[in-house]
């Protein structure tokens, strides 16, 4: 039987204050059903940071993982961009 495949999100940090713990904030922008005006949306995520190595502003991949807290469910897998 195979698993399915988990869920890969990139995003920017936008908070490091807790401990091994990052909050990822995911822009998307969709088209409005009445105004046909370009409509921004922000997700946000907390992710678990083993080694508390992201700084605000980078651009990270998370992935889906079992609940690790009560609003963690995500962790971070690698950096992909770091803030300047």
């Amino acid at each position: 039987m195979l698993r399915n495949r988990r869920k890969e999100k990139i995003g920017r940090v936008t908070s490091n204050k807790a401990h091994k713990t990052i909050t990822v904030a995911m822009d998307t922008k969709a088209i409005h059903p009445v105004y046909g005006k370009f409509v921004k949306t922000t997700t946000k995520f907390m992710a678990h940071d083993e080694e508390n190595s992201c700084s605000i502003g980078d651009l990270v991949r998370i992935m889906e993982t079992r609940p690790l807290s009560k609003k963690k469910r995500w962790r971070l897998i690698e950096i992909i961009e770091r803030a300047q």
